[in-house]
Protein backbone atom coordinates (compact mmCIF):
# COMPACT_ATOMS: atom_id res chain seq x y z
CA UNK A 1 0.00 0.00 0.00
CA UNK A 2 1.18 3.76 -0.98
CA UNK A 3 -1.11 5.03 1.96
CA UNK A 4 -0.28 8.79 1.81
CA UNK A 5 2.91 9.21 -0.54
CA UNK A 6 1.21 11.28 -3.10
CA UNK A 7 3.58 13.09 -5.71
CA UNK A 8 4.55 16.09 -4.04
CA UNK A 9 5.82 13.48 -0.53
CA UNK A 10 7.60 11.42 -3.68
CA UNK A 11 9.39 14.83 -4.51
CA UNK A 12 10.67 15.19 -0.84
CA UNK A 13 11.28 11.81 0.04
CA UNK A 14 13.53 12.00 -3.20
CA UNK A 15 15.19 15.39 -2.41
CA UNK A 16 15.61 14.22 1.18
CA UNK A 17 17.32 11.36 -0.12
CA UNK A 18 19.71 13.36 -2.44
CA UNK A 19 20.31 15.94 0.26
CA UNK A 20 21.68 13.53 2.79
CA UNK A 21 23.70 11.59 0.41
CA UNK A 22 25.86 14.85 -0.47
CA UNK A 23 26.62 14.82 3.11
CA UNK A 24 27.30 10.81 3.89
CA UNK A 25 28.84 10.13 0.13
CA UNK A 26 26.12 7.26 -0.05
CA UNK A 27 22.41 7.06 -0.62
CA UNK A 28 20.32 6.13 3.03
CA UNK A 29 18.04 4.18 0.32
CA UNK A 30 19.18 1.26 -1.94
CA UNK A 31 17.93 1.34 -5.43
CA UNK A 32 15.02 -1.08 -5.14
CA UNK A 33 13.68 1.02 -2.53
CA UNK A 34 14.33 4.21 -4.63
CA UNK A 35 12.39 2.64 -7.62
CA UNK A 36 9.41 1.68 -5.69
CA UNK A 37 9.16 5.06 -4.04
CA UNK A 38 9.34 6.34 -7.28
CA UNK A 39 6.82 4.07 -9.07
CA UNK A 40 3.91 5.51 -10.38
CA UNK A 41 3.59 8.74 -7.99
CA UNK A 42 -0.10 9.40 -6.67
CA UNK A 43 -1.67 6.34 -8.82
CA UNK A 44 -4.08 3.81 -6.22
CA UNK A 45 -1.94 0.71 -6.91
CA UNK A 46 1.53 2.47 -7.20
CA UNK A 47 4.72 0.40 -7.24
CA UNK A 48 1.99 -3.01 -6.52
CA UNK A 49 4.45 -3.71 -3.00
CA UNK A 50 3.19 -4.47 0.18
CA UNK A 51 4.71 -1.31 1.47
CA UNK A 52 4.66 1.50 4.27
CA UNK A 53 6.02 4.90 4.53
CA UNK A 54 7.02 7.23 7.59
CA UNK A 55 7.20 10.66 7.53
CA UNK A 56 8.43 13.15 9.59
CA UNK A 57 8.27 17.01 9.15
CA UNK A 58 9.53 19.94 11.39
CA UNK A 59 6.98 22.59 12.06
CA UNK A 60 7.92 24.52 9.07
CA UNK A 61 6.45 20.96 7.30
CA UNK A 62 9.67 20.71 5.92
CA UNK A 63 10.47 16.83 5.68
CA UNK A 64 13.61 15.56 8.01
CA UNK A 65 13.25 11.95 8.21
CA UNK A 66 11.96 8.96 6.35
CA UNK A 67 11.44 5.54 6.41
CA UNK A 68 10.50 3.03 3.88
CA UNK A 69 9.68 0.06 5.18
CA UNK A 70 9.29 -3.19 2.67
CA UNK A 71 6.65 -5.84 4.12
CA UNK A 72 6.71 -8.31 0.50
CA UNK A 73 8.79 -10.63 1.58
CA UNK A 74 7.50 -12.97 4.86
CA UNK A 75 11.37 -14.62 5.05
CA UNK A 76 12.71 -11.39 6.50
CA UNK A 77 9.79 -10.00 7.82
CA UNK A 78 10.02 -6.06 7.28
CA UNK A 79 12.47 -4.35 5.89
CA UNK A 80 13.47 -0.80 6.32
CA UNK A 81 15.43 2.04 4.87
CA UNK A 82 15.48 5.24 7.34
CA UNK A 83 17.18 8.95 6.10
CA UNK A 84 17.61 11.98 8.55
CA UNK A 85 18.45 14.96 6.89
CA UNK A 86 21.71 16.11 7.88
CA UNK A 87 20.93 19.58 9.57
CA UNK A 88 18.13 17.82 11.91
CA UNK A 89 20.85 15.03 13.36
CA UNK A 90 21.63 14.45 16.93
CA UNK A 91 18.18 15.97 17.95
CA UNK A 92 15.96 12.51 18.12
CA UNK A 93 14.47 12.56 14.64
CA UNK A 94 16.37 9.31 13.72
CA UNK A 95 14.98 7.63 16.89
CA UNK A 96 11.59 8.84 16.68
CA UNK A 97 11.02 7.78 12.72
CA UNK A 98 12.43 4.12 13.63
CA UNK A 99 10.14 4.22 16.87
CA UNK A 100 7.16 4.88 14.64
CA UNK A 101 7.82 2.50 12.45
CA UNK A 102 8.28 -0.39 14.55
CA UNK A 103 4.76 0.50 16.14
CA UNK A 104 3.60 0.94 12.69
CA UNK A 105 4.37 -3.05 11.78
CA UNK A 106 2.83 -4.00 15.30
CA UNK A 107 5.83 -5.21 16.42
CA UNK A 108 7.25 -7.39 13.76
CA UNK A 109 10.55 -8.17 13.37
CA UNK A 110 12.53 -5.72 11.39
CA UNK A 111 15.95 -5.33 9.45
CA UNK A 112 16.99 -1.94 9.16
CA UNK A 113 19.87 -1.25 6.78
CA UNK A 114 22.67 1.40 7.36
CA UNK A 115 24.07 2.40 4.33
CA UNK A 116 27.91 3.31 4.78
CA UNK A 117 27.76 1.94 8.40
CA UNK A 118 27.19 5.41 9.68
CA UNK A 119 28.46 5.61 13.29
CA UNK A 120 25.24 7.45 14.34
CA UNK A 121 22.91 4.74 12.90
CA UNK A 122 24.76 2.06 14.92
CA UNK A 123 24.52 4.14 18.00
CA UNK A 124 20.59 4.83 17.58
CA UNK A 125 20.13 1.11 16.72
CA UNK A 126 21.85 -0.61 19.44
CA UNK A 127 19.84 2.24 21.76
CA UNK A 128 16.35 1.32 20.25
CA UNK A 129 17.33 -2.74 20.57
CA UNK A 130 18.32 -3.54 17.27
CA UNK A 131 21.67 -5.91 16.22
CA UNK A 132 24.04 -5.90 13.66
CA UNK A 133 23.33 -9.11 11.58
CA UNK A 134 24.82 -8.55 8.35
CA UNK A 135 28.09 -6.62 6.36
CA UNK A 136 27.28 -5.70 2.92
CA UNK A 137 31.19 -4.53 1.22
CA UNK A 138 31.71 -2.57 -1.96
CA UNK A 139 34.62 -3.25 -3.38
CA UNK A 140 36.43 -1.12 -6.10
CA UNK A 141 39.03 -1.17 -8.91
CA UNK A 142 40.92 0.95 -10.73
CA UNK A 143 40.08 0.45 -15.06
CA UNK A 144 41.33 1.92 -18.04
CA UNK A 145 45.29 2.27 -19.00
CA UNK A 146 47.06 3.02 -15.74
CA UNK A 147 45.21 0.11 -13.78
CA UNK A 148 46.65 -3.21 -13.76
CA UNK A 149 45.34 -5.46 -16.92
CA UNK A 150 42.45 -7.53 -16.60
CA UNK A 151 43.22 -11.41 -17.56
CA UNK A 152 41.60 -13.06 -20.83
CA UNK A 153 38.54 -14.96 -20.86
CA UNK A 154 38.25 -18.58 -20.93
CA UNK A 155 34.93 -19.36 -21.69
CA UNK A 156 33.99 -23.11 -20.46
CA UNK A 157 33.75 -25.38 -23.30
CA UNK A 158 30.11 -25.86 -24.40
CA UNK A 159 29.23 -22.42 -23.00
CA UNK A 160 27.81 -19.70 -25.74
CA UNK A 161 27.88 -16.03 -24.11
CA UNK A 162 25.36 -13.28 -25.63
CA UNK A 163 23.50 -10.27 -24.59
CA UNK A 164 19.66 -9.50 -23.13
CA UNK A 165 16.77 -9.36 -25.50
CA UNK A 166 14.00 -7.28 -24.05
CA UNK A 167 10.88 -8.63 -24.32
CA UNK A 168 12.44 -12.75 -24.93
CA UNK A 169 14.73 -13.42 -22.11
CA UNK A 170 12.95 -11.69 -18.88
CA UNK A 171 11.11 -15.23 -17.87
CA UNK A 172 13.83 -17.04 -18.21
CA UNK A 173 16.10 -14.98 -16.62
CA UNK A 174 13.52 -14.75 -13.76
CA UNK A 175 13.48 -18.67 -13.15
CA UNK A 176 17.16 -18.78 -13.22
CA UNK A 177 18.09 -15.81 -11.08
CA UNK A 178 15.13 -17.06 -8.38
CA UNK A 179 17.06 -20.28 -8.54
CA UNK A 180 20.62 -18.69 -8.05
CA UNK A 181 19.89 -16.96 -5.21
CA UNK A 182 17.10 -18.73 -3.21
CA UNK A 183 18.71 -17.82 -0.16
CA UNK A 184 19.01 -14.16 -0.93
CA UNK A 185 16.82 -11.54 0.62
CA UNK A 186 17.15 -9.21 -1.75
CA UNK A 187 18.15 -10.60 -5.05
CA UNK A 188 16.24 -13.70 -4.94
CA UNK A 189 12.61 -11.75 -4.49
CA UNK A 190 13.05 -10.31 -7.44
CA UNK A 191 9.97 -10.39 -9.75
CA UNK A 192 8.51 -9.62 -13.03
CA UNK A 193 7.62 -5.66 -11.82
CA UNK A 194 11.19 -5.21 -10.10
CA UNK A 195 13.13 -6.61 -13.89
CA UNK A 196 10.84 -4.70 -15.45
CA UNK A 197 11.48 -1.39 -13.27
CA UNK A 198 15.36 -2.02 -13.97
CA UNK A 199 14.77 -2.52 -17.74
CA UNK A 200 12.72 0.51 -17.69
CA UNK A 201 15.81 2.42 -15.72
CA UNK A 202 17.23 5.37 -17.95
CA UNK A 203 21.15 3.54 -16.81
CA UNK A 204 19.67 -0.04 -18.81
CA UNK A 205 21.75 -1.22 -21.22
CA UNK A 206 21.03 -4.75 -23.16
CA UNK A 207 24.32 -4.74 -24.56
CA UNK A 208 26.24 -4.57 -21.22
CA UNK A 209 23.92 -7.44 -19.92
CA UNK A 210 25.32 -10.61 -20.70
CA UNK A 211 23.71 -14.58 -21.01
CA UNK A 212 25.48 -17.29 -21.09
CA UNK A 213 23.88 -20.72 -22.63
CA UNK A 214 24.40 -24.57 -22.88
CA UNK A 215 22.37 -26.31 -25.22
CA UNK A 216 20.35 -23.25 -25.46
CA UNK A 217 19.55 -23.27 -21.56
CA UNK A 218 20.63 -20.64 -19.70
CA UNK A 219 23.14 -21.13 -17.26
CA UNK A 220 24.66 -18.07 -15.74
CA UNK A 221 24.62 -14.00 -16.11
CA UNK A 222 26.04 -10.95 -15.39
CA UNK A 223 24.37 -7.39 -15.28
CA UNK A 224 26.50 -4.42 -15.14
CA UNK A 225 25.47 -1.40 -14.66
CA UNK A 226 27.17 2.36 -15.66
CA UNK A 227 26.61 5.00 -12.89
CA UNK A 228 26.60 8.65 -14.20
CA UNK A 229 29.07 11.08 -11.93
CA UNK A 230 27.00 11.93 -8.77
CA UNK A 231 27.86 14.45 -6.10
CA UNK A 232 26.92 11.61 -3.24
CA UNK A 233 29.96 9.94 -4.30
CA UNK A 234 32.26 12.97 -5.39
CA UNK A 235 32.71 11.17 -8.76
CA UNK A 236 33.86 13.19 -11.59
CA UNK A 237 33.79 10.33 -14.34
CA UNK A 238 31.23 7.53 -14.77
CA UNK A 239 31.80 4.48 -12.65
CA UNK A 240 30.45 0.90 -13.72
CA UNK A 241 29.84 -1.59 -11.57
CA UNK A 242 29.38 -5.50 -11.28
CA UNK A 243 25.49 -5.67 -11.03
CA UNK A 244 24.48 -8.77 -10.25
CA UNK A 245 26.49 -12.05 -11.31
CA UNK A 246 24.45 -15.47 -11.43
CA UNK A 247 25.75 -18.98 -12.45
CA UNK A 248 23.58 -22.02 -12.32
CA UNK A 249 24.59 -24.27 -8.84
CA UNK A 250 24.99 -27.14 -11.91
CA UNK A 251 28.06 -25.12 -13.14
CA UNK A 252 29.51 -24.26 -9.81
CA UNK A 253 33.72 -25.30 -10.54
CA UNK A 254 33.50 -24.85 -14.19
CA UNK A 255 34.87 -21.50 -14.35
CA UNK A 256 31.63 -19.99 -15.91
CA UNK A 257 31.43 -17.39 -13.10
CA UNK A 258 34.91 -16.51 -13.23
CA UNK A 259 34.70 -16.02 -17.01
CA UNK A 260 31.08 -13.71 -16.60
CA UNK A 261 32.70 -11.50 -14.30
CA UNK A 262 35.86 -10.87 -16.59
CA UNK A 263 33.34 -10.81 -19.88
CA UNK A 264 31.88 -7.51 -17.62
CA UNK A 265 34.96 -6.07 -16.51
CA UNK A 266 36.22 -5.96 -20.24
CA UNK A 267 33.24 -4.32 -21.42
CA UNK A 268 33.52 -1.53 -18.63
CA UNK A 269 36.94 -1.23 -19.31
CA UNK A 270 36.09 -0.79 -23.04
CA UNK A 271 33.34 1.75 -22.17
CA UNK A 272 36.31 3.91 -21.09
CA UNK A 273 35.51 4.33 -17.16
CA UNK A 274 37.57 5.13 -14.59
CA UNK A 275 36.48 2.52 -12.11
CA UNK A 276 33.76 -0.31 -11.15
CA UNK A 277 32.47 -1.70 -8.17
CA UNK A 278 30.46 -4.07 -6.42
CA UNK A 279 28.80 -5.28 -3.53
CA UNK A 280 29.16 -8.50 -1.72
CA UNK A 281 28.56 -10.14 1.17
CA UNK A 282 31.14 -9.80 3.83
CA UNK A 283 31.27 -13.71 4.86
CA UNK A 284 31.32 -14.67 1.42
CA UNK A 285 34.92 -16.16 1.29
CA UNK A 286 35.21 -17.95 -2.00
CA UNK A 287 33.54 -14.74 -3.98
CA UNK A 288 35.91 -12.39 -2.01
CA UNK A 289 39.04 -14.44 -3.05
CA UNK A 290 37.99 -14.20 -6.72
CA UNK A 291 37.01 -10.49 -6.42
CA UNK A 292 40.40 -9.96 -4.51
CA UNK A 293 42.53 -11.88 -7.29
CA UNK A 294 41.11 -9.20 -9.75
CA UNK A 295 42.21 -6.92 -8.16
CA UNK A 296 39.22 -5.57 -6.48
CA UNK A 297 39.32 -4.14 -2.59
CA UNK A 298 36.93 -3.19 -0.07
CA UNK A 299 36.37 0.34 0.25
CA UNK A 300 33.13 0.45 2.17
CA UNK A 301 30.33 -1.26 4.27
CA UNK A 302 26.43 -1.51 4.18
CA UNK A 303 25.18 -2.98 7.72
CA UNK A 304 21.98 -4.78 8.28
CA UNK A 305 20.52 -4.21 12.09
CA UNK A 306 17.62 -6.33 13.54
CA UNK A 307 15.37 -5.80 15.70
CA UNK A 308 13.49 -9.05 17.46
CA UNK A 309 10.35 -7.68 17.33
CA UNK A 310 7.45 -7.28 19.91
CA UNK A 311 7.01 -3.98 22.03
CA UNK A 312 7.97 -1.07 20.34
CA UNK A 313 9.80 1.93 21.59
CA UNK A 314 8.52 4.88 23.27
CA UNK A 315 4.80 3.46 21.63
Amino acid sequence: MRAGLDEAAVADVLTLVERAAAQDGARALNEQALLRVAADPGSPTGSGIDERHVLARDGSAELVAYAYLDLADPRTGVTAEVVVDPEHRRTGWGSAVVSRALAEVDGAPMLLWSHGDHPGAGRMTRRLGFVKVRELWQLRRRLGADAPPLPEVRTPPGVTVRTFRVGVDEQAWLRLNAKVFADHPEQGATDAADLARRTGSAWFDPEGFFLAERDARLVGFHWTKVHAPARATGAVQPTGEVYVVGVDPDEQGSGLGLALTLIGLHHLAGLGLAAVLLYVEANNAPALRVYERLGLSKVATDAQYRHPGGQSPHR
